[in-house]
């Protein structure tokens, strides 16, 4: 075979195959028959290389380390999604140092959402975003047939990796073997990388370790997002799974701080949509090693976080982000916006801790 077509042919496999450990056997396969100048030969290994890459090719991994906010969305009179105020929260959410945005997440109320408007979101926030930020989209579904259709279509509306939930409407079939069964699937065939999310107040299934562990070392499974604040589980994990490529995000600002001591790589964090920079400067103190000042700042987080998802939810979250500069705005029926006692009580928890006049 001539030379600059074989040349030719190493460039296309290598970019084909991202220079990953296939593409070098691939390369040395390819050596060796150019040197026997069999064509035949030739066909034929690069049609075996094109089988192999099809079924067992993934994205490369990316690190997730850093703070998101799982974004609100926001709605007009008519319970239509406000583009108008969405794109201004971004303009403010794009000058802090967020690593990146979970789009569809619990507190983006994606559950009272159709398909066409959780897809148009994650396309919308992708054109809004800063350069260099990541965008994780929700797909979960209750079906695993669903889960693995609404992880392609983020993908093709823009996502860089897909945060998926656990089933739970049938409780009491979602084993750890029902758990294995249904992420394996959707990270088999999903064109970008998965993160697990377990978040048991809302959906009442705990992703044990087990089964997150056994799903650690798949190879299309990048990380996991718990908002169950059990700190010993997250530790448990972090160091049963330290030998894969797999991280671990706290779910929640609540229990940031001690999550960074025992090795999560950062946080989706609810209070980030209005405390922001807060949560961002509580991980640059950590990185810096001032542990005084980012203890100090953590727990005037805990009570403003409790607030905005365990005691009042989206609704909360969305009034405090109305009192701070955003727009946080009404919540889809059958949410209801909160009553002035419970403004009240946010208030003052807010005002306590130094974030309201």
């Amino acid at each position: 075979m001539p030379l600059p077509i074989f040349a030719a042919l190493q460039v296309t496999l290598c970019i084909c195959c991202r220079l990953d450990a296939l593409s070098c056997v691939i390369m040395m396969l390819m050596s060796w028959i150019s040197a026997t100048r069999n064509c035949k030969q030739l066909f034929n290994t690069i049609k075996c290389m094109s089988a192999v890459r099809y079924t067992h090719s993934h994205p490369v991994k990316m690190d997730l380390s850093g703070i998101y906010p799982p974004i609100t969305t926001p709605f007009d009179e008519s319970e239509n999604i406000d583009w108008i105020s969405l794109k201004s929260n971004m303009e403010k959410w794009n000058t802090i140092p967020f690593r990146g945005y979970v789009v569809q997440g619990s507190n983006g109320e994606y559950v009272y959402m159709t398909v066409k408007e959780r897809l148009e979101l994650v396309a919308g926030v992708k054109g809004m975003m800063a350069e260099g930020k990541l965008l994780i989209a929700g797909s979960g579904c209750e079906s695993t047939s669903a889960t693995v259709q609404m992880t392609k279509d983020m993908a093709d509306a823009g996502a860089d990796a897909a945060l998926v939930i656990t089933p739970s409407f049938y409780k009491s079939g979602m084993t750890d073997e029902a758990m294995f069964a249904h992420f394996t699937r959707v990270a088999d065939t999903s064109a970008i990388p998965i993160i697990l999310y377990s978040v048991p107040s809302n959906t009442g299934i705990d992703l044990s370790i087990d089964v997150i562990v056994r799903l650690s070392s798949h190879p299309n499974i990048i990380g996991l997002k718990d908002s169950g604040g059990d700190i010993s589980k997250l530790g448990a994990v972090v160091h049963k799974t330290q030998n894969n490529t797999f991280q671990v995000l706290a779910g929640s600002a609540s229990f940031l701080y001690p999550a960074y001591h025992i090795g999560c790589v950062g946080g989706v964090c609810a209070l980030a949509n209005v405390l922001g920079q807060e949560c961002c400067d509580l991980e640059l103190l950590f990185k810096l090693k001032r542990y005084d000042e980012a203890e100090k700042l953590q727990k005037k987080l805990i009570i403003p976080n409790l607030d905005v998802t365990r005691r009042f939810g989206v609704p909360g979250l969305k009034q405090a982000m109305d009192w701070l500069g955003y727009i946080g705005g009404a919540s889809r029926l059958p949410l209801l916006p909160l009553t002035q006692n419970q403004q009240d009580v946010l208030r003052k928890d807010f005002k306590k801790e130094g974030f309201l006049e």
